[in-house]
């Protein structure tokens, strides 16, 4: 069964790539949200047992598939272009950690009265969880001294409201935002140098094996294997709890300085292949979804979780929209803080915006960076209201 699950992630981009040049309104719907659209049907119709052991396959396809992914994607990268839109980012990260604040402390005074202590320890670890990701969530509930019944439900219904916002972001997110918020620009664009990722899933399906293409594949394949060696050696290195950051850091920085080779950022093909890879990483991911987590709701915890969550995206909109950021910045940061640097190529990908990226990578880095200590403080700020 485990080699069936591996299979079924491996070879569903394939069957996506493929309907996607096959049918006009499933390529306008989109390769990602196709994957997504999938992985779910897989994991709520039960074709993938709702296991640990099936569940640590799935985890393992999309932890191998990310690190594949983000070179490949950031090799065409453009530097520059990044430090023209650091300033947007700069202010989103910032409206995205307030925002996150805010919601924990609307959901505390909601929710909190009945056990102030508990609901501040879950408020610090949705904190880290929404500004950093698992592994902060897994150091607060050390630091605090959470039980494993409470760290087990948080984590169970935060993946809940992640998947709704995760699909409120991805169908729709830029088509609701873009009512209110400024589009994206660049002012490469008025240049003549678009930046922006075409609108060619079907081209993936042709493009990425044909003969002419192989080699330059090869050659990005083979670099990406040797930034994913040099990025796993220095991160071994570094104490366990931090191996995942590090990692994620260090090979986003040497496929930046790859990207700043010219013969690098002309290879052909390397962000489809990455989106290739984001395909069965979203797929992976996707079919964890089951319908397990529906029952023996904890009312008072689950609705925390969620004026969390959606909380969090509701005011980073609203003060990136005072502020006049617009909808894809918005939507790179949010989805970057709240599930975590490698989905930043996913949003990016639903974007068919390559610019923003690399700068929502390095958002979510951040959040990495400081979301265990910005969870502990807003745990014993808790308490004081």
């Amino acid at each position: 069964m485990k080699l069936g699950v591996i299979l079924i992630c491996l070879l569903s981009p394939l069957l996506i790539l493929w309907l996607t040049y096959r049918y006009v309104a499933l390529r306008r719907v989109g390769s990602i949200i196709i994957a997504y659209v999938i992985g779910c049907g897989l994991g709520l119709t039960g074709l993938i047992p709702d296991t640990e052991e099936m569940h640590a396959v799935q985890t393992g396809v999309a932890s191998a598939a990310i690190p594949l992914a983000i070179p490949l994607l950031l090799f065409s990268s453009d530097l520059r272009s990044w430090m023209r839109l650091a300033p947007s980012f700069l202010k989103s990260t910032f409206f995205g950690l307030l925002g996150c604040a805010l919601a924990i402390v609307a959901g505390f005074l909601i929710c909190g009265t009945s056990d102030p202590q508990f609901f501040a320890n879950v408020g610090g670890m949705l904190t880290g969880l929404y500004t950093g990701g698992n592994a902060n969530l897994a150091s607060l509930k050390i630091a605090l001294g959470v039980d494993d019944t409470t760290y087990i439900l948080t984590s169970a219904y935060s993946t809940m409201m992640s998947a709704v916002y995760l699909f409120f972001v991805i169908i729709c997110g830029k088509r609701v935002l873009r009512l209110f918020m400024p589009d994206f620009h660049d002012d490469k664009n008025s240049q003549g140098d678009d930046v922006t990722i075409e609108n060619h899933d079907d081209e993936l399906f042709l493009g990425l094996f044909r003969k002419d293409n192989l080699r330059d594949l090869g050659t990005a394949l083979l670099l990406t294997v040797v930034i994913i060696l040099v990025g796993a050696g220095i991160a071994s290195l570094c104490p366990k709890s931090a191996f995942q950051s590090v990692f994620i850091l260090t090979i986003s920085l040497f496929s930046v300085l790859a990207s700043l080779v010219g013969r690098v950022r002309k290879l052909k093909r390397t962000f489809e292949a990455g989106t290739f890879f984001i395909l069965i990483f979203s797929v992976a991911v996707a079919s964890q979804v089951s319908l397990r987590t529906l029952t023996e709701v904890n009312p008072d915890l689950f609705l925390f979780v969620t004026i969390a969550t959606l909380g969090s995206l509701f005011f980073h909109v609203l003060l990136s929209a005072l502020f006049r950021i617009d909808t894809d910045t918005t939507l790179v940061t949010s989805i970057s803080l709240i599930c975590s640097p490698p989905f930043a190529p996913v949003m990016g990908g639903v974007l068919k915006n390559k610019a923003v990226i690399g700068p929502g990578i390095a958002v979510g880095l951040f959040g990495y960076a400081i979301g265990t200590y910005l969870g502990f403080a807003i745990a014993h700020l808790l308490l004081w209201i």
